[in-house]
């Protein structure tokens, strides 16, 4: 996809990739889909890294333009902790999301547990100490963030479950109090037949407010002969009631084409989780996994990106029914 002019929505920084296994300062075979912040004038990353046994921590890097002079923290902010089962097997791929409310960050990330992957959450405010809250949705479930205000009084998250039979979609779910979730809703599905993101989509970085809605970055994992590829596309949630899809694009916004997205440990992925959306700079910083090896960056102009989303198609509005709501666990 384009913007208005004609030129490519986001545009790969020239020195891609940021961070690779050979920059930190510990043992790694693979450093990848970050979660992005922004605190006390640095860009803050918290990238799953993958050790040589193949069990994965969140580790924290810092840089004062989010491009280059990375300064990495030797001790990972979360590790398995084989005191808590959900984990024993990895923590990886988080989201992170500023609540005002509570003056902290939401880590919503996937724990790796002997039956599967789970969504678990954590709080930090500076990303040197952290609370666990503990797992928030049972296997199989993953790519799951917070939305950062409350809904009519309840927290929303957002999140991909596994069923059993046909695509895997991406659900919301709310909450009194962060740990017991229910109204359980399908918002977006995943596409059918030949479609980028048919079969299997997920949800990218944490949703942002913006005029008309929430913006929402999800990746879709179309099947081939020689195994999927992992693109990314945008959608415009409802501002007042976020089960209500208002644009999505018919095709993606950024998909494998470098040499470091195309070759590594898992061939043809981009895979974003975090961004830094900066309205006065007029800029999106987008932060992705590239090939599930190395992270990389991707900017954009955010009028671009609205313009672009706000010319998507309008889908049916379908709001929750009886077929796709379920009630309070």
């Amino acid at each position: 996809m384009t913007n208005p002019g004609g030129e490519p929505l986001f545009v790969r920084v020239p020195t891609n990739p940021i961070i690779t296994p050979s920059d930190v300062p510990y043992p790694a075979n693979a450093v990848f889909n970050p979660g992005a912040a922004q605190v006390d004038g640095d860009t803050v990353l918290l990238m799953r890294v993958e050790d040589l046994r193949g069990i994965s921590s969140l580790y924290v890097a810092r840089s004062h333009d989010g491009i280059s002079n990375w300064r990495f923290d030797e001790k990972p902010l979360l590790t398995p902790n084989h005191a808590r089962p959900e984990e024993v097997w990895g923590c990886e791929d988080p989201r992170l999301t500023w609540l005002p409310e509570r003056e902290e960050w939401a880590i919503t990330y996937t724990a790796y547990s002997d039956r599967g992957p789970l969504v678990s959450l954590a709080m930090t405010r500076d990303f040197r100490d952290v609370v666990r809250l503990g797992p928030v949705m049972p296997p199989d479930d993953k790519d799951a963030a917070l939305l950062p205000s409350r809904i009519d009084g309840r927290w929303a998250m957002l999140h991909r479950p596994a069923p059993i039979r046909g695509g895997a979609h991406i659900w919301i779910s709310f909450s009194p109090d962060l740990r017991h979730w229910g109204d359980h809703t399908l918002v977006i599905e995943a596409r059918d037949g030949a479609w980028w993101d048919a079969g299997k989509i997920g949800l990218g970085p944490p949703p942002v407010a913006v005029p008309g809605g929430w913006l929402v970055m999800y990746h879709g994992a179309h099947t081939t002969a020689s195994g999927p590829i992992y693109r990314v596309g945008l959608a415009l949630l409802d501002r007042d009631d976020p089960t209500v899809v208002l644009r999505r694009s018919d095709e993606w916004v950024l998909g494998p084409a470098a040499t470091y997205e195309r070759i590594g440990d898992v061939s043809k992925v981009v895979f974003p989780n975090g961004w830094i959306v900066d309205a006065e700079r007029d800029l999106v910083m987008l932060y992705y996994g590239a090939a599930d090896s190395v992270v990389a960056l991707a900017t954009a102009r955010l009028s671009d990106v609205l313009a672009s989303v706000n010319a998507m198609p309008q889908p049916m509005h379908r709001r929750a029914t009886d077929v796709n709501r379920v009630g309070w666990s």
